[in-house]
């Protein structure tokens, strides 16, 4: 389903939505260090880090036996080649789409094998797939659009159950089930709170249903909203416990229907945005956790961002396009957060640009970007697909790493012969927005009510700018405080978007001969780049240490791999044995 975000706010209605997550502001020295020592304790590689997908793109195919949703063939194909299938892989499937074709039945069954032959790939590449069903058929809805709610329940449970009855347990794939998408906005759901509660019954049903009778499992949940706290009522941060996903939660308990895995969308320019708190003074994933408790779910129950990437309220970027170096260098920053927030998994959206679809909606959010002119289809990777190169090099055991830097972070991973250091360099454009949007939760009504009026004004930016005096402010210390963050943040992000950063990697322990490489993404490319190492060298530690000092440009990535030497083993035609020793003149 082509994702159009409705985050277009006022920065009025932006402050009341977004929270407060803490800060952590960059070294005294503009200079960095990492140091690891090769022997310290790992953790297994975290799913949340493997380059997972949503596979949606282009919005339309002049073939109607291909999912109009779907990216296209040669896209998948490429991706499939490059990285694989072996993550978490989200598919649109079309309800709507697939009962258009019940008059010609010979394009409907080819419509479904291509669905499968998705399907099946994943699975064979040891992946599983979201599912993620939407479109009410015609004369299942309160109204005749693929939009609107079910009103026959029965014959849509229906459609649903031998949905999954044919592929999760006839043909046993690993499938996850999800209950529409971004059911709380009205360009994707024609219908209130209950009616997506009574449509998630129909699937969630089905699925407990079939469990029994065929004893295999099925996850399902929802409610894949716009964002965490997001409702059809438009609901903002401030009351969270009115958010879809709390009803959803409540919903299942009283209902006695599974909910295996819980879902949202968080698009931003923001890579810490899971990391923000609440007006409950805890992290928002602690507090849907609290509510899993309070209802009698398992507290681990799955939560899965099943749609984010770099966002600034426009459908179409140059950061996502000609500039899409910089959407690169958020990924990474993001999935770091993402971890250490707490978020269990993610699925990027998505895979191919949208262009010239039936909506008319140009969208460039892809992986690759697709063009058409002249009746011509034109497909390519952006910047974006090599930092998914990247993560998919990564070993299988992570290192606890940490910069207390504001913006570059490193993720480092082993294999039995591999060390792996992927360091990113992202600064967040709008750090200034966003941080008075985390913090607004955590303030006072009277305080509140001030910084709005300061931004409504445009005193904001000339404090920003240092034309005004912060102290000189009739306000409390705490709001003070909160704009000198402000204006260091900006100030240090002005700083670093015109200069590059040093960092020092210092690798402890090693003690072996290794071949380096080094992958760079960087402003040299943003669409069509060569994945290639930029820097390949032989590496003999010194005193068992290696030391490597990088200089990092602004929205960049670069991964080291340091991989062992072979061992040169002598072929045995160079190798002299002896023809007679002492010993074989003994015996003789």
């Amino acid at each position: 389903m082509v994702k159009f975000k409705v985050k277009i706010l006022s920065l009025t209605i932006l402050f009341l939505s977004l929270v407060i997550f803490p800060l952590s502001f960059a070294q005294n020295t503009d200079d960095l260090e990492l140091v690891l020592d090769v022997n310290s304790n790992t953790v297994v590689l975290p799913k949340i880090f493997n380059p997972n997908l949503d596979l949606s793109g282009r919005g339309f195919s002049q073939d109607k036996d291909w999912p109009q949703e779907l990216a296209g063939k040669e896209v998948l194909e490429t991706w499939q080649k490059d990285i694989g299938f072996k993550g978490l892989y989200r598919i649109q499937y079309d309800l709507w789409e697939i009962d258009q074709l019940n008059k010609d039945q010979e394009a409907k069954q080819k419509l479904l094998a291509n669905y499968e032959k998705v399907i099946k790939d994943i699975n064979d590449a040891g992946g599983t797939v979201i599912l993620d069903i939407f479109g009410t058929p015609a004369g299942l809805g309160k109204v005749l659009d693929k939009k609107s709610a079910p009103i026959n329940l029965k014959v849509f449970k229906e459609l649903v159950k031998e949905t999954m009855r044919d592929l999760s347990c006839n043909k046993k794939y690993r499938i996850w089930y999800e209950a529409w998408s971004a059911p709380d906005l009205d360009d994707f759901f024609l219908g209130r709170k209950q009616e997506y509660l009574n449509l998630y019954r129909a699937i969630a049903e089905s699925a407990r249903e079939l469990k029994e009778e065929y004893k295999v499992d099925i996850p399902v949940g929802g409610p894949s909203t716009s964002w965490w706290f997001h409702n059809p009522d438009t609901n903002t941060a401030l009351s969270p416990e009115k958010s879809l996903i709390y009803e959803l939660i409540k919903f299942c308990r009283q209902a006695h229907l599974p909910l295996d895995f819980i879902t949202w969308h968080a698009y931003s320019s923001d890579p810490k945005v899971e990391k923000e708190s609440t007006i409950y003074n805890k992290a928002m994933v602690s507090l849907i956790r609290d509510w899993l408790i309070y209802f009698n779910f398992n507290k681990n129950t799955l939560l899965i961002i099943d749609e984010w990437n770099y966002d600034r309220d426009a459908n179409v970027l140059l950061e996502r396009g000609e500039k899409s170096f910089v959407a690169a260098s958020y990924i990474p920053a993001r999935l770091k957060n993402m971890y250490e927030a707490g978020i269990d998994n993610q699925v990027y959206f998505a895979l191919e640009d949208f262009q010239n679809n039936k909506e008319g909606v140009t969208r460039n959010v892809g992986v690759f970007y697709f063009e058409r002119a002249n009746f011509q289809d034109k497909a390519g990777a952006k910047a974006i697909f090599n930092v998914f190169r990247m993560l998919n090099k990564l070993g299988p055991d992570m290192f606890l790493v940490k910069l207390s830097d504001e913006f570059v972070g490193a993720i480092a991973s082993k294999s039995q012969d591999e060390f792996s250091i992927l360091i990113y360099n992202y600064l967040d454009p709008d750090i200034v927005k966003n941080y008075f949007s985390q913090d607004i939760a955590g303030l006072n009504e009277a305080e509140r009510r001030f910084l709005l009026n300061l931004i409504r004004s445009g005193q904001l930016n000339k404090i920003i700018l240092g034309q005004e005096e912060i102290d000189s402010l009739r306000v409390t210390n705490n709001t003070k405080s909160l704009l000198k963050k402000a204006k260091e943040l900006s100030d240090k992000l002005k700083q670093f978007q015109a200069s590059n950063r040093n960092i020092k990697i210092t690798l402890q322990n090693i003690k072996e001969e290794y071949l380096y490489s080094r992958f760079s993404l960087n402003s040299s490319c943003g669409i069509s780049c060569e994945f290639k190492p930029v820097e390949e060298k032989e590496v003999i530690p010194a005193q068992n240490s290696f030391q490597e000092s990088l200089t990092l440009s602004p929205y960049s990535v670069n991964l080291i791999i340091l991989k062992k030497k072979p061992v040169v083993v002598p072929a045995l035609e160079n190798v002299v044995v002896p023809k007679n020793t002492e010993a074989d003149a003994t015996k003789k």
